[in-house]
């Protein structure tokens, strides 16, 4: 720390001792570069290793248009308004003072040195000059910043090369050039040009900044998103793998449901988003059968009058606890009416025909072919001949006839189907992952 002071010390105390009252002159460039680099300064913009800044192209300008003492002082501003904004530790504050002193002063030596050897301001020569005050003192200032971290928290000057200044070099590159630029600007053209190309870079850089942090928003937003999509969706398909302990049998009928209904949709030409609904309701459709009990859910009788109530509950419990789900709504309504009938005897709501939603009457046909033809169902399966013939029977009144139909179509052309004696098909159609994502999106 005391060298620090020294060397701060000692770069002011130079500074103040080349100062001409020529270097103070025009008063609007020495205002325009204060402005320039602390506002800059404060809209800096850092992503994917890349530095957006006009704060060190402003002292750079100063260096070679006014003079080492007015350099220092803009850099001792913008440093000091730095540290209020960002509250450093008091080392890293002294570090970087040091250097902010130090450069700027070296930088307005050199430029004050080359008007010496007879490079004229008013010439295009004097621009490639304020090009390599700006790459030296760019260097400069990095190798100050970077031995002061050496000597403060032990970090490798060659490490800090490799991941902090290699990854800039572009950046800076470019901020070179438009050193070159703004200095030509304002030799051949004079004060106004030159603030009007400093306007035009404090707003880039506003409104790259304000477009980045709502980049930054977004994806913070779409990861969190992400998140509690890949809950909900947990927690659906943690109650049908809890489903699926209880009754494995169940578990499977819905994933073949699932399977059934989105090749429906999918034949009669449904959209994605239809068809991701109908398939996630067929796999949630029977959730409500956890209100059964054991009498129930494994019943070789024929059921009571009081169990076929409880039975009747299901699709309502169901749909109530997947309508609790934020975004499942939809999928809770389809759930509620996949056992209506088209002849309006169905339950829990006895509607009839076009009052049945779509999905659901694709899930009844589903439903109803998986009970018949499953390989690990409570009950003896039947062929597929014999279950296209039952479908067939009960069209028109308990089942859509013409996606019966349709359904019929998939079973002889296109061979749909679904294993029920492995948890291969299962976790194929529950597939966790892939349905967060699509939640999410």
């Amino acid at each position: 720390m005391v060298g620090q002071l020294s060397l701060l010390g000692i770069a002011v105390t130079a500074a103040a001792a080349t100062s001409q009252d020529s270097d103070w002159e025009p008063i609007g460039l020495v205002v325009l570069l204060a402005v320039l680099a602390m506002v800059s300064d404060a809209l800096t913009i850092e992503t994917k290793g890349q530095r957006l800044s006009g704060s060190f192209i402003a002292l750079v300008l100063a260096m070679a248009f006014l003079g080492p003492a007015p350099a220092v002082a803009i850099a001792l501003m913008t440093i000091c308004v730095d540290t209020v904004r960002t509250r450093p530790p008091l080392q890293y504050a002294l570090n970087n003072a040091a250097t902010y002193a130090v450069f700027p002063l070296i930088g307005g030596l050199i430029a004050r040195g080359a008007v010496s050897a007879g490079v004229p301001v008013h010439d295009v020569a004097y621009g490639f000059v304020v090009f390599g005050i700006y790459v030296f003192t760019n260097l400069l200032n990095f190798a100050l910043i970077a031995i002061g971290f050496r000597l403060i928290v032990g970090h490798s000057v060659v490490g800090q090369v490799r991941r902090i200044l290699v990854p800039l070099l572009p950046s800076e590159g470019a901020a070179a050039t438009l050193v070159l630029a703004f200095s030509l600007a304002y030799v051949f053209l004079g004060l106004g040009a030159l603030a009007v190309a400093v306007i035009a870079l404090i707003a880039f850089q506003f409104l790259t900044r304000a477009l980045l942090l709502s980049q930054d928003r977004a994806e913070e937003l779409e990861s969190r998103t992400t998140e509690l999509a890949s809950l909900q969706v947990g927690v659906l398909a943690a109650l049908v793998q809890t489903l699926s302990l209880r009754d494995k049998m169940t578990a499977r009928h819905s994933a073949a449901v699932a399977r059934y209904s989105r090749a429906i949709a999918r034949a009669i030409g449904s959209s994605e988003e239809q068809q991701e609904l109908v398939h996630t309701a067929g796999l949630l459709h029977d959730i409500g059968k956890f209100i059964f009990p054991d009498r129930i859910l494994f019943a070789d009788r024929r059921l009571s009058e009081e169990d076929w109530e409880i039975v009747k509950r299901h699709p309502a419990q169901g749909a109530r606890v997947v309508g609790k789900v934020a975004g499942y709504g939809p999928v809770a309504e389809i759930i509620r009416c996949h056992h209506e009938r088209i002849d309006g005897k169905g339950y829990p709501r006895g509607l009839g025909g076009e009052e049945i939603p779509l999905l659901s009457r694709m899930i009844s046909i589903a439903d109803t072919y998986d009970v018949m033809t499953a390989r690990d169902s409570y009950r003896d399966p039947v062929s597929q001949d014999e279950a296209i013939t039952e479908l067939r029977r009960v069209s028109g009144t308990q089942l859509d006839g013409e996606l019966v139909e349709v359904f019929i179509r998939l079973l002889q052309e296109s061979g749909v189907g679904f294993q029920h004696t492995t948890d291969a098909d299962f976790e194929a159609e529950l597939n966790i992952d892939a349905r967060a994502r699509a939640f999410a999106g």
